[in-house]
């Protein structure tokens, strides 16, 4: 529940009640905002979304603490008139709405260039023309390969942080061929960027981007046939966790060798409230939000869950815990993949004071134990299924 003292910003001042549109307000990273503003806030949100599944327990009944600063608004950012209008009445927008599987982006590049990037046209130019802030989630594959992959295996300069640590400032932004449409999503979360700070410097546009580095926790994407598509394919943590729990083997896209770091969505979360109560530190900024202390590799990532979901779930690994496979055999022609994503932090430690807290074993448990309480029986029943038929 909110609290009723005066909440202050980072130096000092009165943060005044403010009214949020958050668009894709329903989706894992929203969810989890929503939470957070409703518990520790009195800001207003209005969540715009074309589902509300994962905020239905905010929403509902009349009777919670904060009935009346949420407003659920069910629309298509694509083709309604309305979102003008939520975007005028509020003080800021967010913007989370995107596509953002990998498996989607060499199989429907023309939706994920659209969504990322023509979907959020009219978002930007309703906030430039209203005078309204705009914090604008982006994606660390933006950097898409470090300049150290493209040296020499053997080069010592590969082991140089200048050649691989990713700077929202610095580093360049190196992406595959044409022809590897796995690059589209990056391509166009990148031009959206660019769109958003020349209308800053153009126009005078107050906005923070986001870049989060694989957010992780309790109601991320979806497992396959239970609570989504069963054709569609969910980020690594979530099909990870869909192997544990169907009992099968984790996939390893060849040889699971990228590296990758993750945050737990609750560290992550803290970090956009203080962009979003501190605008006069956060407004023309750029913040990678991510954990560089839980770096692993995807077969190293593989190796912990196992032990992990054994821990949560009392069950034996099974013999053969992990398989790997082409990432043609699993997403199709057109795959390419940046090989590490390190985030420099110094940005949003010294505008916003931010750090990451929790340990990678810490967030993998917290995960699990939900993917499990969540979803285990429901898969039994589903494998049990055709067995019965």
């Amino acid at each position: 529940m909110a609290s009723t003292t005066a909440r202050l910003d980072l130096d000092g001042n009165t943060i005044n009640p403010m009214t949020i549109c958050m668009i894709g307000a329903g989706g894992f990273i929203g969810s989890h905002l929503c939470e957070k503003l409703m518990q520790e806030t009195p800001h207003t949100v209005l969540a715009v979304d074309v589902y509300n599944d994962k905020i239905k327990h905010l929403l509902e009944p009349d009777s919670l603490p904060w009935a009346g600063r949420i407003q659920f608004h069910r629309l298509n950012i694509k083709n309604d008139s309305r979102l003008e209008g939520l975007i005028k009445c509020s003080d800021l927008t967010i913007n989370l709405a995107a596509i953002c599987t990998p498996a989607d982006y060499n199989t429907r590049p023309l939706d994920t260039i659209y969504s990322n990037f023509i979907d959020a046209l009219p978002v930007l130019k309703y906030c430039s023309e209203n005078n309204k802030r705009l914090i604008h989630f982006s994606t660390c594959e933006v950097y898409g390969k470090t300049i150290g992959s493209y040296l020499p295996k053997d080069s010592p300069l590969r082991q140089d942080p200048a050649y691989y640590i990713l700077k929202e400032d610095v580093s360049p932004c190196i992406f595959g061929s044409v022809e590897k449409q796995r690059w589209s999503y990056a391509c166009a979360k990148q031009l959206i960027e660019r769109l958003i700070y020349a209308e800053g410097a153009e126009n005078g546009l107050e906005f923070t981007i986001v870049r989060p580095f694989n957010w992780i926790g309790p109601r991320m994407d979806f497992i396959p046939g239970i609570d989504g598509p069963s054709e569609g394919v969910p980020r690594v943590l979530a099909c990870f966790s869909n192997n544990l729990l169907r009992r099968e083997p984790l996939k390893l896209v060849d040889g699971g060798e990228s590296q990758r770091t993750f945050v737990y969505i609750k560290d992550a979360i803290e970090a956009v409230l203080l962009m979003i109560e501190n605008p006069a530190r956060a407004s023309g900024h750029i913040f990678n939000v991510g954990n560089p202390n839980n770096e692993v590799t995807v077969r190293q990532l593989a190796e912990m869950m196992t032990k992990v979901y054994s821990k949560v779930s009392g069950e034996d690994s099974i013999e053969t815990p992990t398989i790997d496979v082409s990432s043609k055999e699993f997403y199709g022609e057109g795959y390419d993949d940046s090989d590490k994503r390190i985030p420099d932090m110094t940005i949003i430690n010294k505008q916003l004071g931010w750090n990451p807290k929790t340990s990678l074993w810490d967030l993998l448990e917290s995960t699990l134990t939900y993917q499990h309480k969540t979803y285990a029986e429901a898969i039994k029943q589903a494998i049990a299924k055709p067995l019965a038929n």
